[in-house]
């Protein structure tokens, strides 16, 4: 942000100049002078201008989180991993039918497996089809009740398109009944659990899945382990 910081210290110094001007009874150029060096500033330096709309929805995104918190670090049953006294806690909304939040199921294991004071939340945003909204109802169920929902949520990813019969499959392999889950999930407190997460998807501005937030921090798609890293670290500083 060097150049965001130069930005300032070019209208703050044009600020001065115009104090002591005005104390010296000499002539002020007054706020169009100003405006002028900013202007002339900002085209010698347009680099500035993504930089400051960067930190712009970061500050976005942080009020838009801080407001939600709470709703977004209580998970439903048993949908979360990780450390029960957590200091840093990774919310991740994904879809069952997304390639891309398959191939992020390494990095939250790992993240989990390096950071024993990391809670990960997993919040069910089904925008893929009929075939997504099955597979989370059947998943908030399972999470609704006993502690099967890690297994079947990484069996059910790992196990390709989720339709009928590979959720079945994955139930079975897990100890549970298909058909009473899919009954289950059709129950008004799962309806309401998958209207409450598109409800927070939408005020956070997710476009997509899958996408994270840790701490202040939103990150959209499969950033990869070094990023989600990177954001765990940051939120544990902060």
């Amino acid at each position: 942000m060097a150049g965001v910081a130069a930005l300032v210290g070019v209208a703050g110094g044009a600020i001065g100049t115009r104090a002591v001007a005005e104390q010296a009874g000499a002539p002020v150029a007054g706020k169009a002078a100003i405006e002028a060096i900013v202007h002339d500033y900002i085209l010698a330096h347009p680099e500035i201008i993504p930089e400051a709309m960067q930190k712009l929805q970061a500050r976005e995104n942080a009020k838009a989180i801080d407001a939600d918190r709470m709703a977004l670090q209580k998970p439903f049953g048993s949908a979360w991993a990780g450390s029960q006294s957590p200091k840093v806690t990774l919310v991740m909304f994904s879809d069952y039918s997304c390639g891309y939040c398959r191939a992020s199921l390494p990095d939250v294991a790992r993240l989990l497996a390096e950071n024993p004071d990391l809670k990960v939340v997993w919040r069910e945003i089904p925008v893929l089809g009929p075939d997504s909204v099955a597979a989370a109802r059947v998943a908030l169920a399972v999470a609704k009740d006993g502690d099967r929902y890690l297994p079947f949520h990484k069996g059910l990813f790992q196990a390709g398109r989720p339709d009928k019969a590979t959720i079945a499959k994955v139930a079975s392999a897990v100890g549970l009944d298909a058909g009473k889950l899919a009954g289950e999930g059709k129950g008004d407190d799962i309806s309401a659990e998958i209207a409450s997460n598109m409800a927070l998807a939408g005020r956070l501005g997710v476009s997509g899945t899958p996408a994270f937030v840790v701490g202040d921090e939103f990150l959209s798609g499969a950033v990869g382990y070094d990023a989600l890293a990177k954001a765990v670290a940051d939120a544990r500083k902060s």
